[in-house]
């Protein structure tokens, strides 16, 4: 970097004060050819955690109100009441540029953590899953007559994932805030996420480990793996499917049976839904087998193959007894805050990039973390990033 002499900057605080700083402006060498003026940095003021000519504590406020309100407008008005004027392309920078800053800590498992943030002889429960969100994605043709590209608005998966505490009462321990993150990439890099959180925590000292989520392939295909690559001890791992989604598919069951009566079809869900509590579950899965036997439509296969390939994440018997929770509405609730309230919604379409920047804001938002993501997005490596 090359120094370009001292420029005057208006600097915003939080407090709506703008005040006047005279700092170095700094430009690589090779951005100045053909003498055109190139984006450089004021290397004085990112080193104090000011960027986009914001503070650090005005740029951390409207960050928290982008991830918790439902659209960058409404951000701006609540800005303007509060004496700001900022335009609703400043406000999206800068929490894009927030976001960016702390993904950068996050993924050099520079996590800050407090005393209590231990998994040391604490019962841990880990869930994923998947929800919905509507991507632009550049479509092949002509331009239309305004000039603009072409977009097609397709649905992708935004995976989550949901790391908590519960005590001796199987109650979600409010001493240790969750941790709540995710990504558009696929199964692989949430995977990899997860185990980096895992790391950082220190999850072989746990107690218990419960793995509890729906019957997705690229869920269970991948546990074992997580558990072998972190050195958990198999003997404190349970993988158990979520009881609810369970007893929705013995429905399913049971309505493929077309001459039975809605009184039949209720009689035998409750009575396969008591023999999952109590742990018969190899009887379920015969019950199951039974009624599909010499019928081959796909709807049949699929249903019966659901339940004889989780056969072994079946046992809630046992779950129950160590004061586990047998479903994971934890990670339901979290799809629901965090995706569909925020990224979810007629006519609204995100670029990749930025969805995964707000879906990060708003999971440490509603995970109760907001302060640890505030530390990661002015920490020293996440200034030496940009």
């Amino acid at each position: 970097m090359k120094s370009e002499g001292f420029e005057t900057v208006r600097v915003q605080t939080r407090s709506g004060v703008t005040i006047k700083v005279h700092a170095r402006y700094y430009r690589r060498a090779c951005h100045r050819r053909n003498g055109k003026r190139h984006k450089g940095m004021y290397t004085g003021l990112i080193l104090l955690g000011i960027h986009d000519r914001c503070t650090a504590g005005l740029a951390a406020m409207v960050s928290s109100w982008a991830a918790l309100l439902s659209s960058f407008e409404e951000v701006r008005q609540v800005l303007c009441d509060h004496g700001f004027t900022l335009g609703t392309k400043v406000i999206r920078k800068l929490a894009y540029r927030y976001a960016e800053r702390a993904r950068v800590v996050q993924q050099a498992g520079q996590i800050p953590l407090s005393e209590t943030d231990t998994l040391q002889g604490r019962r841990v429960v880990i869930s994923t899953d998947g929800g919905r969100t509507r991507l632009r994605e550049k479509k092949r043709g002509p331009k239309t007559t305004k000039g603009r590209s072409r977009y097609d608005g397709a649905w992708r998966e935004p995976k989550l994932l949901i790391i908590y505490v519960v005590d001796a009462q199987g109650k979600q321990d409010k001493s240790f805030p969750p941790f709540i993150d995710g990504g558009f990439n696929g199964p692989d890099d949430l995977f990899k996420l997860l185990k980096g959180y895992l790391q950082v925590l220190d999850i072989q000292k746990s107690d218990k480990v419960l793995f509890v989520a729906d019957g997705a392939h690229w869920i269970w295909n991948r546990v074992p793996g997580l558990i072998k690559a972190l050195g958990i001890n198999p003997e404190s791992v349970y993988e158990l499917l979520d009881f609810y989604h369970a007893v929705e598919h013995l429905g399913r069951v049971a309505g493929l049976r077309k001459s039975w009566s809605a009184r039949e079809r209720k009689s035998w869900i409750a009575k396969q839904r008591k023999l999952l509590l109590k742990g018969e579950s190899a009887s379920v899965v015969q019950a199951v087998q039974m009624l599909c036997r010499g019928r081959n439509s796909k709807a049949i296969k699929a249903e019966r193959n659901y339940f004889v390939r989780n056969k072994y994440r079946l046992d809630f018997q046992t779950v129950k007894a160590l004061n586990l929770p047998i479903g994971s509405g934890a990670i339901e609730s979290s799809i629901r805050r965090v995706v569909n309230l925020r990224l979810k919604g007629p006519c609204t379409f995100w670029y990749k990039e930025n969805a995964e920047k707000i879906l990060m804001l708003r999971s440490y938002y509603k995970a109760g973390r907001w302060n640890c993501l505030k530390k990661m997005a002015n920490s020293l490596i996440s200034l030496l990033a940009v």
